[in-house]
């Protein structure tokens, strides 16, 4: 009885369960338009938790409620910018998926090729090294047997 019980258990986690979506379908907004206005939106918007997710796709609850801000701001009737702008406003140009191009960001994607044209230069205007010392002498080469004591 307990054997078959165990099987039955088995069976049972070895089932499909129902796949839960990670946005709430009760926080979808009524106007469709509005909605897919929305998730356009939170896909430029990066999850502060996940790694390279935006918060439509993270199941995270700081995207979750991410996404709730959003669609509440689309739904006030803020422009995609003011809400964008609100976001990084609020946590800095890193929620944006594709940061806008600045000197910094310039000079981020650019260190690469300054370190590599650094090397170069300095491989190319080290100098030359130093010549080898000067053979030693007869007399260093004596004194240098009697400190070694040979």
């Amino acid at each position: 009885m307990m054997r078959w019980l165990a099987l039955a258990m088995l069976l049972a986690l070895a089932l499909p369960g129902p796949a839960w979506a990670i946005a709430d379908p009760s926080e979808a907004l009524a106007n469709p338009a509005e909605e897919a206005r929305a998730v356009r939106i939170g896909e430029q918007l990066r999850c502060l938790v996940c790694q390279n997710e935006s918060i439509e796709d993270s199941g995270a609850d700081l995207a979750r409620d991410l996404r709730h801000i959003v669609r509440q701001q689309v739904a006030a009737g803020r422009s995609d910018r003011q809400i964008i702008a609100w976001m990084v406003a609020r946590y800095g140009n890193f929620v944006r998926l594709s940061p806008p191009f600045t000197w910094l960001t310039a000079l981020l994607w650019g260190s690469p090729l300054i370190a590599l044209l650094a090397g170069g230069a300095a491989i190319v205007f080290r100098g030359r090294p130093p010549p080898p010392p000067a053979p030693l002498s007869d007399e260093e080469r004596a004194r240098l047997q009697s400190l070694l004591g040979a």
